[in-house]
């Protein structure tokens, strides 16, 4: 993966981040922290739904898909916080 690729990654996983917070109706987690578990949900949605494709454009299947993966990452988390 090249710079651009990377630098791509880490933009669509802010968005996915900051749109889950914001869903989730938290503040998130700041710049790095929005940035992760928006990557993470996109992993974590990638998984789960493997090839889903809503929309032509693959950078908004990209996009939605972090956002639900980030969502349900934030809701677990959540849980975990409420159970200790």
């Amino acid at each position: 993966m090249d710079i651009t690729g990377i630098i791509i990654m880490l933009v669509i996983g802010a968005i996915a981040g900051f749109l889950a917070g914001q869903l989730m109706k938290g503040s998130g987690f700041g710049l790095v922290g929005n940035i992760v578990v928006g990557i993470v949900g996109s992993f974590i949605f990638g998984s789960i739904f493997g090839g889903l494709s809503l929309f032509s454009m693959p950078i908004l299947n990209q996009i939605l898909g972090g956002t639900i993966g980030a969502s349900l990452l934030l809701f677990v988390i959540g849980l975990v916080k409420k159970a200790t």
